[in-house]
């Protein structure tokens, strides 16, 4: 197997008692970090209503990371094209790939990424666009951006501005194994989110790659796994961080929604819960916690076990700086250059 790759997913967390521009502003120095150390992949999120993430828009957010990046490739993770129209997709993401050709990844999910009402807000007055519908709207999407609509398509004259010979890659984002086919058929990437929902995505991506059919966009399958890392120089300290990320889920469960706690909040709030730590830090499968030489084992265990060549790591912290001091660890342990 070929060196593992590293990639980052950012969600611009925003800590606690911080805001947006702060969580912003972290992005953009993680991203030129990565970029100089290494990294293969910068991906962004979107996130809707929400105290927690300022990711919002990718398509605005990346050519602000692409613009203070240089060699990195730079892409969504993900844009949820059921909210939106597949030719304003392919419209948005040609521009990107004409500003920064060859660096731009697209990547696509079906999750609403907020609320219900959220949802409805994005479609404000649309009908919502029924879950079968999405493989209608990724072929439309991959048509306009490859200019290869079918000519009986009622569409098919319209052509995706500003055109070009070059497109962006194309991802297909998963928490479960339902769209493998969907990519495979297409041949596109597939890309797991291990860190979303803690199931063990390994047959889905087998399975993706067993039955992957070349295409216009990629002439062999491309997967990667998305898991969340916290690298500390102790054990006890990484625990001790990944408290805040542990608490913000169980309030995010409870409907609180109060951006990232600190790890003293956590403590405090999980022993008035009187919920022991132990219990809160046992049988995590969303997220890796060490220090460098225990999270570097795990993580090339876990690529063994998917099978695959690249991994896309996600830091939740409180303290931003402690973000970036566990993906210097990690870019450290795991050799990245």
């Amino acid at each position: 197997m070929p060196p593992l790759k590293l990639g980052i997913v950012d969600q611009s967390p925003v800590p606690n008692g911080s805001d947006a521009r702060t969580a912003v502003a972290a992005t953009l120095d993680l991203a030129r970090w990565a970029d100089r150390a290494g990294f293969s992949r910068y991906w962004v999120a979107e996130h809707h209503s929400t105290n927690s993430f300022a990711g919002s828009a990718p398509e605005v957010l990346i050519p602000a990371v692409a613009s203070v990046t240089e060699r990195i490739r730079v892409g969504s993770g993900g844009v949820m094209l059921p909210h939106y129209s597949p030719y304003k997709v392919a419209e948005q993401f040609r521009m990107l790939q004409t500003l920064f050709p060859g660096r731009i990844d697209l990547g696509l999910g079906r999750a609403p990424a907020g609320t219900g009402r959220a949802a409805q807000a994005l479609r404000y007055g649309r009908a919502p666009i029924a879950i079968e519908h999405f493989p209608q709207q990724l072929d439309d999407l991959a048509g306009w951006l490859g200019e290869s609509l079918d000519a009986s398509h009622p569409l098919a004259k319209v052509r995706a501005t500003p055109r070009g010979k070059d497109v962006p890659e194309l991802w297909m984002l998963a928490s479960s194994g339902t769209t493998a086919a969907v990519a495979a058929s297409r041949g596109l990437g597939y890309s797991f989110a291990q860190f979303i929902s803690g199931v063990d995505g390994s047959a889905a991506v087998r399975a993706y790659q067993a039955a992957f059919q070349p295409g216009a966009h990629r002439s062999e399958p491309a997967a990667n796994v998305g898991i969340g890392v916290l690298c500390a120089d102790t054990t006890e300290e990484a625990e001790w961080l990944s408290l805040s990320l542990h608490l913000w889920r169980m309030r995010i469960m409870r409907g609180m929604d109060r951006g990232i706690p600190s790890p003293e909040q956590a403590k405090e709030e999980f022993e008035q819960a009187g919920i022991p730590i132990a219990e809160v830090l046992a049988e995590e499968t969303r997220v890796v916690v060490g220090n460098p030489a225990e999270v570097r084992d795990a993580l090339l265990a876990l690529a063994d076990r998917y099978g695959v060549d690249e991994l896309m790591t996600v830091t939740v912290t409180h303290d931003l700086a402690a973000r970036r001091r566990s993906y210097e660890l990690l870019a450290e342990a795991m050799g990245v250059e």
